[in-house]
């Protein structure tokens, strides 16, 4: 019976009660040359788990723009060119305080760093750390974030 109930759940009522993807801008910061390339992590405020910046589109901001001042807010990003047009996507699920789910899809646009700041408006809630795309591809939890660092080794 819990197998039935189960599949009905998977299959059917689901994907009928799932909301759609929500968009968000995320910065795929880096430095160095192309020998030498570092890429720029931090952990999330809640789980501490190792992520790109990310947030929400900001009203009067393009996406990149956007992307750029989440690099600013979540990494210290004082400075950085970034791309306009986004070099990836990912999905993940955003968890709710009460427990729900939603998927996001995130648009990655790269940002070559020119300058960090010490102190920046999260610093004290996250840790930042540059490591190879490799080790990067290790670190994170998304799948497609991870083939997005695994294009970057290439």
């Amino acid at each position: 019976m819990t197998n039935v109930l189960q599949k009905t759940w998977a299959e059917f009522l689901a994907p009928l009660l799932q909301r759609p993807k929500r968009l968000q801008v995320a910065a795929l910061c880096h430095r160095g040359d192309a020998d030498n390339r570092e890429y720029l992590l931090v952990t999330s405020r809640e789980t501490k788990r190792w992520i790109i910046p990310k947030g929400w589109p900001i009203r009067g901001m393009t996406s990149h723009e956007a992307a750029l001042q989440e690099a600013w807010e979540e990494a210290g990003v004082k400075t950085g060119n970034a791309n306009s047009r986004p070099e990836g996507t990912y999905v993940y699920q955003k968890r709710q305080p009460t427990g729900w789910s939603y998927p996001v899809e995130t648009l990655v646009y790269s940002v070559a760093v020119t300058e960090l700041s010490k102190d920046y408006p999260e610093a004290g809630e996250r840790t930042r750390k540059w490591v190879t795309a490799e080790d990067a591809a290790e670190m994170v939890d998304e799948p497609e974030l991870q083939e997005i660092f695994h294009s970057q080794a290439s």
